[in-house]
């Protein structure tokens, strides 16, 4: 019968530190991942939101800027086309 080969106790242990290593940033990229997700969603939610907050801003005052510092107000001027003006 043949003897069964083995790496050395020093090997094994380098081994298994490297795939140790190696499995715990798989375990927090995946982490990571599911965080980012759950970011990009807010992030969505929040834009959603924001555009219909905005147009019932919008609604009630018309279109204007809003300093988000104060809260004043300002109205947007409408750009006139210049082509169809006569001089």
């Amino acid at each position: 019968m043949s003897t069964e080969k083995k790496i050395t106790e020093e090997q094994l242990t380098k081994l298994q530190s490297f795939v140790n290593v190696i499995n715990q940033a798989q375990t927090e990229l995946g982490g990571m991942e599911v965080r980012k997700h759950q970011l990009l969603h807010q992030v969505a939610t929040a834009q959603e939101d924001f555009g219909t907050f905005q147009k019932e801003l919008e609604d009630e005052y018309g279109k204007v800027s809003i300093s988000i510092e104060d809260g004043s107000m300002k109205p947007i001027e409408e750009e006139t086309d210049e082509s169809n003006s006569e001089d």
